[in-house]
Parts: structure tokens; sequence; C-alpha cells
């Protein structure tokens, strides 16, 4: 669909009712140019402007600034309201200039204070703009022409600006009301005429004006959207200068234009312009004026942030730095770009004297004001042709001349691109001719173009631009998978060799190996051995996972990597032991420190049991296995006959505890227990009690006379 936008028609509806004849209550001193008044004789009086003086003034401000900049394809109609709606101007290209409308609006005059308000209605003149928009344009009718069977495919979309006193909220509702009502009966009425168009989309901005020092009956409101094809928005102004200023922030807004304020220009206290003016600017003062332009020519402002805060106008501003021309205009500058200007304040002397400077065949070169290193000319101000455009100089490299390689990086900031493995990129996804028909699995035949975009979104679900945003990818011990994991379909082999990489990274990580981790921008010796290694697996998890639903062997993959992942209890209480044995070393030697180590090789000690136990294990499954050998490095039996009891004591358990307690669960599993020690007094068991008895005479005794 071809586009016009809602700025290419803006229909301005203005009151002319009596109430529009009150005062604005804004006073201007009549007789402030009279220096030698005799005396004697009283000063006039301050005149104040009307509300429709005000009203007019704004609008036609508003018109002015959008013929400098757009003197095409954004058009204008004028309507007037009272007892009836008198439309000033049309569509055409012709009616289209300040002197129709200045004239138009002298012939109306200004409103009748007199006349019956029950009369006159703003209603009149919302009916006749919405019936003009509907109304085909000179552009609009050459686009229809050059489609021709597809004239439907033209939009027609427009703005109505209608400046009025409204009495309170609910009247604006009304206001609203009565627009949509007359758009959708219009919209009918286009549907089945060839010379009228429907209305895609339509902006009814409602600016209602009241005297200085009254209040205001009618409240601010947002863009608010009433229908598919209607959006209005509310705004309640005081006249005289704050309605000029809200008008010139509201063209700002319509048609994205910005400001650009040129600081420091050279004038005399004379209007001429010639060159001894240029020769004496060291001693005549600076003044500031302020354009406006399309904000394309702040393209470069915007990119960089730059731009100066000024928030009394409700806009933005960049402050640019008069540079003294030297040369004529017939010099030629690098230009990227050229932008109609249109003084804000157009009749004040420094606009006047800039303007016509200009007009006079001059350039002036405008620089950004820095506060340290050399000066940056970024544009130009010329005219052409009667017109005045500010120029956007190329304050970069030129597209003329050779292009930057790759590793200066964009704007000269990155410089570690990738560029050795996006070449490795590039030959595994070259296109190769087609010339046998391929088919799916389902029989369907299979697009080459198709599988050629599915190859590239594979290759690149995850894939760093820059050398310091990854640690994987710098790695040779990763390169089989990730070389083998952006596959469609996995083999058992591509699985196996993934696993085996998964393997060799763990093995690393328990050597302690280093990695290619860069520490560019960061301060000190960047992160520490047990950081980096989450990094790259953190990385290395993000790689395998945007691949996980292309098949079940990724899937598998994917588990491997995430059981490696999980630490082995014992291993991550070795470095919770680690490191608290630092906090501790820190820590002064005192009662509580002696108390905290106590607890701490008591739980050192448990931990110790516990790894005891989880091998005899083991070995007595092993052993209980008919085919199993005998072990070579068999340990020796410990037996302690002394084992005093565990007693139940006050605070953590001793080492000896603890020990024996290892002992006796240890063999209690290993062989039935001495029936001998099962009846023991104290632990301590009678060797050879039946001996006595048997014999007659005590062993200990026998064995003394045997020796004698």
């Amino acid at each position: 669909m071809k586009l016009f936008s809602e700025s290419h028609k803006t229909v301005f509806v203005v009151d002319h009712c009596p109430y529009m004849a009150e005062s604005c209550r804004q006073h201007v001193e009549f007789d402030m140019l009279t220096k030698n008044r005799t005396q004697g004789i009283i000063p006039l009086a301050p005149i104040s402007k009307s509300l429709w003086t005000c009203a007019v003034e704004a609008s036609v401000e508003y018109c002015r600034i959008m013929y400098d900049i757009f003197p095409f394809k954004k058009l204008v109609n004028f309507i007037v309201s009272d007892s009836c709606s008198r439309i000033l101007n049309s569509w055409s290209q012709e009616d289209q200039n300040l002197q129709e409308l200045m004239a138009a609006l002298a012939s109306i005059g200004p409103p009748n204070p007199r006349a019956d308000p029950e009369c006159c209605s703003i209603l009149h003149g919302l009916v006749a703009a919405v019936e003009s928009l509907c109304k085909i344009t000179d552009y609009q009718h050459e686009s229809r022409t050059v489609l021709m069977e597809n004239a439907d495919r033209v939009a027609n979309r427009g703005r109505i600006i209608c400046l009025t006193n409204a009495k309170s909220d609910s009247h604006v509702q009304m206001l609203e009301d009565c627009v949509s009502e007359t758009i959708h009966e219009h919209n009918k009425l286009a549907a089945g005429s060839d010379h009228l168009m429907q209305i895609q989309k339509c902006e009814l901005v409602l600016i209602h004006t009241y005297p200085v020092g009254d209040d205001s009956l009618v409240s601010d409101r947002p863009k608010k959207e009433l229908s598919s094809v209607l959006t209005s928005e509310v705004h309640s102004v005081r006249a005289g200068r704050h309605l000029a200023t809200k008008l010139n922030h509201l063209v700002q807004l319509h048609f994205d234009l910005a400001s650009t304020t040129i600081t420091n220009i050279p004038m005399k206290p004379t209007l001429s312009v010639s060159d001894q003016e240029e020769q004496h600017a060291n001693t005549s003062a600076n003044y500031d004026v302020e354009l406006l332009h399309h904000k394309d020519a702040h393209l470069e402002f915007i990119k960089n942030g730059e731009g100066n805060s000024r928030e009394a106008t409700l806009k933005e501003t960049v402050t640019l730095k008069w540079c003294t021309p030297r040369t004529n205009s017939i010099e030629l500058h690098y230009c990227t770009g050229a932008f109609r200007i249109s003084p804000v304040d157009v009749n004040s002397r420094p606009s006047s004297c800039l303007t016509n400077f200009l007009l006079n065949g001059r350039s002036v070169l405008l620089e950004q004001p820095r506060k340290s290193g050399s000066k940056v000319i970024s544009h130009m101000l010329s005219s052409h042709g009667g017109e005045i455009f500010l120029h956007t100089l190329s304050s970069t490299r030129s597209i003329l001349e050779d292009p930057p390689s790759i590793s200066e990086g964009c704007g000269g900031r990155v410089t570690d691109y990738r560029i050795t493995d996006f070449g490795e990129f590039m030959r595994e996804n070259r296109l190769m001719p087609f010339l046998d028909q391929q088919y799916r699995i389902d029989g369907t035949p299979e697009v080459p173009l198709e599988r050629s975009k599915c190859q590239l979104e594979r290759y690149t679900r995850y894939w760093p631009m820059i050398i310091s945003q990854t640690t994987i990818f710098n790695m040779q011990a990763v390169v089989p998978l990730a070389s083998v994991i952006v596959k469609e379909t996995l083999t058992e082999e591509d699985v196996l060799n993934c696993q085996k990489t998964i393997y060799n990274l763990v093995d690393m990580e328990r050597k302690n190996d280093p990695l290619p981790i860069s520490t560019a921008g960061t301060r000190g010796k960047g992160p520490k051995r047990d950081e980096q290694y989450r990094i790259m697996w953190n990385e290395l998890e993000t790689l395998v996972r945007a691949h996980i639903n292309s098949s079940e062997r990724h899937q598998r993959v994917m588990e491997c990597l995430l059981a490696c992942r999980s630490k082995p209890p014992e291993e991550e209480e070795r470095k919770k032991r680690g490191r608290k044995r630092e906090d501790k070393e820190d820590k002064p030697a005192g009662k509580d420190y002696e108390h905290d180590k106590k607890w701490t090789e008591s739980e050192k000690m448990k931990t110790s049991i516990d790894r005891e136990k989880e091998d005899l294990a083991e070995a007595e499954i092993i052993k209980d296995s008919p085919d199993s050998p005998e072990p070579p490095n068999k340990k020796p039996h410990i037996v302690i006959e002394d084992v005093t009891p565990i007693e139940k004591t006050k605070g953590p358990m001793s080492l000896l505890s603890l020990w024996s307690s290892r002992i006796n669960a240890a063999n209690s599993r290993k062989h039935q227990e001495f029936f001998g020690r099962t009846n023991s007094v104290n632990n301590k068991a009678e060797l050879y009690q039946h001996l006595k008895e048997e014999n007659g005479t005590d062993p200990v005794e026998n064995g003394k006379a045997g020796r004698q």
C-alpha cells in the first residue's frame, strides 16, 4: 500500500464565535519605542490581543514552519467556523502559501462580539474538516493513476487541529463524538464515489485556549484511540505566548523536526553583510539563532547520545558553534545530506541578519563545541536557489575511500572479531548447484533453498562474533563437540566424540589447567580459576541447549554434560572445607576459635569415616562374588583388644571415640564376634578358662614348675 501519512493533510479549524473576541489579558507595551517623550504627555496604555488573534498567529506560524521545510506534498486546509464553515483555501498546490492564507484571513476579519452565540458553533468547522479530508489531493490522484486498477492501495490519512474555547470536558467529548460519527457517515459516501476517498486514519488535536489568569475548565489528555479510524488528544493552553509555544512544539512532533542553536554569531550594529564586517567580527557582539529542520540532520548526534536538553521549550536542541567563513560557496564539501531550515523567531534581528548573509551567496561552517581536543566541523549552512539548507558534513571515514578492514571494527572500537572462524563458517556453508531432487523422510520433496536456510539457522543459533565474548570457541579441546553439535542428525560415533570432549574438559578442570579467558577491559588479574571454569561450563551448556531439540542423540549429549557438571559430594565437601580452612586461618586464636577447631576436626573425621564405609562396602560386594580373585594388596585386619566404650560426653566427640566406632563398624561386618569377647568383663577375656577344671592345677603354676 502506498501510504500517505497524517502529515500529508492538515486541516486547521479556528473558532470564530463571539467569545473568541475576548482579551487574552497578556498586555503589550504600545508606547515603549518612544524615547524623547515631551513632558506632560500621557503615554499610551498597553494593549492586549484577543483569543482570535492569538489563535490565528499561532496557527499561521505553524504553517510558516511547515511551508519552509516542506514546500511540497505537505498540505494545509484552513477553515473558519462561526454560524457556518468557511474554507479559506483548497488542497491545490497553488493555494499552499502564506500570502493566500493571510489575504483570506484578512477578508474574514475579527469575530463580532455582539453576534448571537447561539447561532455560532465549532461543529460546523469540524464537519467541513472531515469532508475536506475525504477529497483527493493532486498527489493522491497521481498515485492512483499510476497504480490504475490497484488504486485502492493508496491510503488516505489526515490530521485535524481545532483551536477553540471549550466549556467543559463533556463539551470536548461531544466534539469528539461528532467527528467520529461524521467520519463514519462520509466513509459510507466515499465508498460509492469516484471523487472521494475513505479516511483510513484521522488524528484529532483539540486545543482549548483561555485568557491568562483564568482557570482552565478542560483537562489535558494524551493521545487516545476512540475507534479504529479516529484518535484524539486534548491540550489546555493559556493564550498569548503560551499558545505560540505549544503550536511550535506540535509542529515539531507532527513533522519529525529537530532544533539546532547556532552560537557565537558575530554581527555589527548595522544590518550590512560586507566583507569588512567579517574582518572586524572580533569586535562585534555574538548572538544565537535557533533553527528548525528535519531530525535526520542530527542522526549522528542521536547515535552518540549528544544534544542539550531545553525543558523550558519542551524540546531538545543541538548547539553548534559558528566558524568564521574563509572560502566561497563554490568550494566543494563532502556532504551526506541537505535539509531545509526555518528560523524559530523569524522576525528577530539575529535571524534576519543570518538569513540575509546566507542568501547573498555565503556559506557558514558549524563545529561541535568541545572542551578539549581538535574541533570537529559537522555541518554547513548554505543557500541554493533562494532556499537555505543545513548540510551534514561527513566527520568520519568517507564512503568514497577504500573500504575499511574488518579488523578496524565498527567505529574503531571493536577490533577482536572472529575473522578466521567466520571464514571457516563461510566455507562450511557455501551454496552448491542443485542437481538431484531430494526427498524428506515423509516422502515430500525438499526445497534446496529452505534446506540452506535451515542449515544457516542451526549454525548461527549460538555464534559469538567477538573473541572476548566467548571461551569455548577459543579452546581446541571443544572443537570436536562444537563442529558436531550443529548437525541436523548425530551418529553414535558423534555422540561418543561429544562425550569424550566433555570428559576431557572435566579432566582439565581436575588438573586446574588455565583457560583462554579474555581480560580486556577488566582490572586486576581477571576472574579466578573456579570462576573461569564456571563461565566455560555455562557457555558450553548454552551451545548444547540451543540444539537439544534436534534429535534424541542431541539430548544424550546434553544429559552427559549435565551429569559431568554436577560435582561429587566429596569434592564439594573438600572445596567447602578448604574455604573454611582459609577463613579460620585469618581468624585470631581464642576460646571460640579452639572450640570451632575441634568441630572442624570432628567433621573432617566423620567425612573420612563415611568414605571408608563406602570403600569397605564395595570391597565386600566384590569379595562375595565367586569369580572374583583375592585382592593383591589386602590390608591386614587390625584388632584392638582394649577398646573403651563410647561414652556420651558433653561437646564434640574425641578422635579416639570416632576411630573406635569406625573399627567396630568395620569389624562387625567382616566376621562373627569372638565368643570370649562377648562374655568378657571390661573388654578383657580370660584365656583357657576350663583348663584348671580338667587338670586340677593352675596352668600358670604348672608352667613355672616346668621351667624350674
